[in-house]
C-alpha cells in the first residue's frame, strides 16, 4: 500500500486534488489544509523517467506542476533537493 493510499484510508470523507503520474512521490498530508504534500525530488526523479532528462524533468514540473494553482485543494511541494 503506497503513502498516498495509506492518507486516502485515513481520511475517507476528504477529497484530495492529486497531481496526475506522481503519486508515489506523496510524503504526506498537511492535517489543517487537507492538502496533499508532494516532495519536488521524487517527483524530478518521476518525471526524468518519464520525459529522458533530469533538466526535461524540471521545466515539465516548474510549468506543469508547481507552477499551477488549482484552488484551495493545490498540492504543497516540498522542496527538499538539496
Amino acid at each position: 500500500m503506497t503513502l498516498l493510499e495509506k492518507i486516502i484510508e485515513t481520511y475517507p470523507d476528504e477529497s484530495f486534488l492529486k497531481a496526475d503520474g506522481l503519486d508515489n512521490a506523496v510524503i504526506g498530508v498537511d492535517e489543517k489544509s487537507m492538502v496533499l504534500i508532494y516532495s519536488v525530488s521524487k517527483c524530478i526523479d518521476i518525471l526524468a523517467e518519464k520525459v529522458g532528462s533530469v533538466e526535461e524533468a524540471i521545466e515539465y514540473f516548474s510549468f506543469n506542476a508547481s507552477g499551477a494553482h488549482m484552488g484551495e485543494k493545490t498540492p504543497i511541494w516540498c522542496q527538499d533537493i538539496y
